[in-house]
């Protein structure tokens, strides 16, 4: 056990660099969407949403093409993902932008 956990400590993505630390601190977003999901949708900023979704999707690329490969990075990034696409969803119904068009009757 002790070898496996001075491997961890002295691995390239391990908590003396920041390819360990980048992914601990990007988990507060992910905190604080989560911890949103509870408030009003009218609050919800559309644009830092949209932002949050794109910032996302490109850093868990950067994770995946990175040498050596951050999987922490990535489930972080995913993980930010899922919660930022759910407060858009929030945010495109409380504005009407995912509302059921009813057909027009037939003349």
């Amino acid at each position: 056990m002790a070898t496996a956990f001075k491997a961890f400590l002295n691995s390239p993505v391990g908590p003396r660099t920041t390819h360990f630390w980048g992914p601990v601190s990007n988990w507060g977003f992910i905190l604080a969407g989560m911890a949103d999901m509870n408030k009003p949708p009218e609050l919800i900023s559309g644009r830092m949403t949209a932002v949050m979704c794109v910032y996302s999707g490109l850093f868990m690329r950067f994770a995946w093409v990175v040498n050596p490969r951050n999987y922490f990075l990535m489930a972080t990034h995913a993980s930010n993902e899922s919660v930022q696409l759910y407060q858009l969803s929030r945010y495109a119904r409380a504005h009407g932008y995912l509302e059921k068009k009813e057909p027009e009757a037939q003349r």
